[in-house]
């Protein structure tokens, strides 16, 4: 990633298709890649399948409101930074915001170069907490370019979800060692997930389809380990 961390993927949460377009035109000019959701249900769907660097949340929403989101993704083990949207300027809201969870608080009417601002500096700090992979991976039949999400099998482009990416790097990262389903949870899905250790073994299936059936090597009782090629 170069400084600005312009290759990461938002998900913006907010109901006005008004502002949602023009926050979404403007972080995408910016370099950012964009996933939306009208409301808390559609947002959490989202996120049930795909991994993102920050979320953009609106507190006040039809269905399930941004409290909600933030809770739920909170007490499931979701550590991605959210950006609190809202109209309510007062202290209460903003201390509630971020007791809930929420790592950013933005009161509307808002500029787009201070929204913007905000995100840069919650992707410096998950950079700067989690390290972020570097290098390219390249054997006799795989490519895996982590800075692009570009994977190619055969020299054919394979695509995958973020989540069947960040376990494919997560185990190439690791250099052919052993990792236990409950690793690969915490590396993927953060700590204290209450998601199943077998979801593991279901998107290993589906990476498996898609880059082969010998690149993902399963050791009974132990877990996972990638096998790499000459």
């Amino acid at each position: 990633m170069s400084e600005e961390i312009t290759n990461a993927t938002i998900l913006l949460v907010e109901d006005h298709n008004d502002l949602a377009a023009t926050i979404g035109a403007y972080l995408e000019d910016s370099g950012y890649a964009m996933d939306y959701a009208a409301d808390g249900s559609i947002a959490l769907n989202l996120m049930e399948d795909n991994l993102y660097d920050v979320i953009i949340l609106d507190l006040m929403m039809p269905k399930v409101n941004g409290i909600r989101v933030c809770t739920r993704l909170r007490e499931r083990g979701d550590s991605t930074p959210i950006l609190m949207l809202t109209a309510r300027a007062g202290e209460s809201d903003r201390v509630t915001g971020l007791e809930l969870g929420a790592d950013d608080y933005l009161t509307k009417p808002f500029s787009l170069r201070e929204l913007t601002a905000r995100v840069r500096s919650l992707l410096r700090r998950v950079r700067w907490e989690r390290g972020t992979p570097e290098g390219v991976y390249a054997d006799s039949r795989l490519e895996v370019d982590p800075a692009r999400m570009l994977v190619r099998v055969a020299g054919g482009e394979v695509h995958l979800t973020r989540r069947e990416f960040a376990i494919l790097w997560h185990l190439i990262s690791l250099g052919g060692r052993v990792v236990a389903r409950e690793q690969i949870l915490d590396a993927v899905w953060g700590l204290a997930t209450i998601v199943e250790p077998r979801t593991v073994d279901a998107h290993i299936r589906t990476l498996r389809r898609k880059i082969g059936d010998d690149v993902i090597e399963t050791l009974i009782g132990a877990g996972y380990r990638f096998r790499s090629r000459p």
